[in-house]
């Protein structure tokens, strides 16, 4: 599998087109991912942002390939330009922990309780490589020193419980790093943690990227932790990707009205007491969302034309946005803007 999906020094790791997921529950049919298409190119990180219940996980287990029997998949996915639809069962789990891996939000989900956590790492090396149990100790006891395990050699044969949330992270990350993955996918790494080790373990995944030239997709609510560590950020709502773009781009003038109201729902030091924004409504039921655009029912420059879903466009380069009242990308918006209210951002 290593000289089948070899890693390039540069150019595109992932290419995600038109993918949906579907889950029949009872009688109900839930669209829980819509038509979502996205790259990520070899050294860049790539934040999907938006609230609980968007989607955002469930993309990543898709492209993981670990959402099972019950989910309905369409559309495509490529790692470094193979369709991983095309791969025996055997080749898809080669790959995974290997040529791709995954970091999930809580550590002992992911750590055996009954083994130590180095002989853990090494398992995972001695899964994908030809090496003795003395190779893949030592490479084990390096990689648990390169995310910042102390003492590592001393600390191999500790069980989880013994290690902090912080040093659990650690090691979670030491052994989806143990093959030097092409794509790694972070699923709120640092959620569950405080902001100092959060801090800590962002810059950690950063130095990662930077040393070993990986693509990295980062699963996230906070537009904080997107703002410190990504290149791009893809907005998803309700299922679906409202907007795209870099992050200069999102934070300087995000154009579409669900980006704008997250950005302003953030915290900061410097807001007064009691004037925090809330995004009024609720997220659609996705086994029955709405026939347009789902953020409609929400949305303060609602629209006739919101009744028709609409296409995810470029409004400038590298900037994308799914808007009926984007003038950039639906030109008829700004004749009615001044009644409406123009999109904050719209004339960058």
């Amino acid at each position: 599998m290593r000289a089948l999906l070899a890693t390039p020094a540069t150019g595109r790791v992932l290419d995600v087109q038109r993918l949906g997921v579907r889950f029949e529950v009872q009688d109900d049919v839930v669209s829980a991912v819509s038509n979502v298409s996205l790259t990520i190119d070899a050294g860049e990180i790539v934040g999907v942002v938006g609230e609980s219940g968007c989607g955002k996980s469930t993309l990543a287990m898709a492209i993981m390939g670990l959402l099972g029997s019950t989910a309905h998949i369409t559309g495509r996915v490529e790692l470094l330009g193979r369709d991983l639809a095309g791969l025996t069962v055997e080749e898809r789990r080669q790959v995974r922990g290997d040529r791709m891996s995954m970091i999930f939000q809580d550590p002992l989900t992911s750590l055996d309780p009954a083994f130590g956590v180095g002989d853990q790492v090494a398992e995972t090396i001695r899964a994908h490589r030809t090496v003795t149990p003395a190779e893949a100790r030592a490479r084990a006891i390096g990689l648990l020193e390169s995310v910042g395990i102390p003492a590592a050699a001393t600390r191999y044969s500790d069980p989880p419980h013994r290690l902090s949330g912080g040093m659990r992270q650690r090691v979670v990350i030491a052994t989806a790093l143990a093959n030097d993955p092409a794509l790694l996918i972070a699923d709120e790494p640092s959620t569950a943690l405080d902001v100092t080790i959060q801090a800590q373990l962002l810059s950690l995944l950063r130095d990662q990227r930077d040393a070993r030239g990986m693509a990295i997709l980062l699963i996230t609510h906070d537009l904080g932790v997107v703002a410190q560590l990504c290149d791009r950020v893809a907005v998803m709502y309700a299922g679906q990707l409202v907007e795209t773009a870099t992050v200069e781009q999102v934070f300087r003038a995000p154009r579409h009205p669900y980006t704008q109201a997250l950005l302003a729902a953030q915290p900061s030091a410097g807001l007064a007491r009691g004037s925090l924004r809330v995004i009024g409504g609720q997220v659609p039921d996705l086994s029955d969302p709405p026939p347009g655009c789902r953020f409609a029912p929400r949305c303060p420059l609602v629209r006739p034309e919101c009744d028709s879903p609409p296409e995810l466009l470029a409004a400038q380069p590298g900037h994308s946005v799914a808007c009926w009242a984007d003038p950039a990308t639906h030109p008829g918006a700004a004749a009615t803007a001044s009644s409406t209210g123009a999109p904050r951002g719209a004339a960058a």
